[in-house]
């Protein structure tokens, strides 16, 4: 895979990455092996707006949107996309989350969206969550609030895709000067 800028990008900045979009354009041209390549087939369908991106050892997470909230939204989506196959997700209102998170920028914020959302799968009530939905985002004092929409996670209903272990800060970028608002960040598995 090319080697990607490993630098924070604002809102408003004008820089365009050439790592990531040879990057994109590698996956898309059919790169990928295993599970991965599996994963990147189902990226596209019912309006999902991201896919998977090869990397060594993880897996990059290339989302999108006509929004940067948007973009926030289909990150998280993609999240759960990965660990289990979402066309077996229902939405159980009565299991809906809603929490606030916060950063001291937009990549921090991104961090303790996935995070968070991480954590309450792992460690509280298995929730995959089929539908996110930003209900309020703060770009100036780096805040979120968002609710979350699914099922708990069910061995004998939902299959079992790649483990996330953590999110990682390596080489995640935002950028949202482009006619689609662009995120990418990369799973550690």
């Amino acid at each position: 895979m090319a080697e990607t800028k490993k630098s924070r990008v604002d809102d408003n900045e004008d820089e365009v990455d050439a790592g990531a979009a040879a990057a994109a354009k590698t996956s898309a041209a059919g790169a990928g092996t295993g599970s991965a390549a599996a994963k990147e087939s189902r990226a596209g369908q019912n309006g999902a707006l991201y896919e998977f991106l090869d990397h060594t050892a993880d897996i990059q997470v290339h989302a999108w949107g006509s929004s940067l909230k948007e973009a926030f939204e289909q990150t998280v989506v993609a999240m759960f996309g990965y660990m289990t196959n979402l066309d077996q997700v229902e939405i159980d209102e009565s299991l809906t989350s809603e929490f606030e998170v916060e950063g001291h920028d937009l990549l921090s914020l991104l961090y303790a969206l996935l995070d968070e959302f991480l954590f309450r799968f792992s460690a509280e009530d298995n929730l995959v969550c089929k539908e996110v939905k930003i209900l309020e985002f703060d770009q100036e004092n780096f805040k979120i609030k968002v609710q979350g929409r699914g099922e708990v996670f069910d061995l004998s209903k939902h299959e079992q895709g790649t483990e996330i272990k953590a999110i990682t800060y390596s080489n995640m970028q935002i950028h949202g000067e482009r006619p689609t608002h662009d995120v990418y960040v990369i799973l550690d598995i």
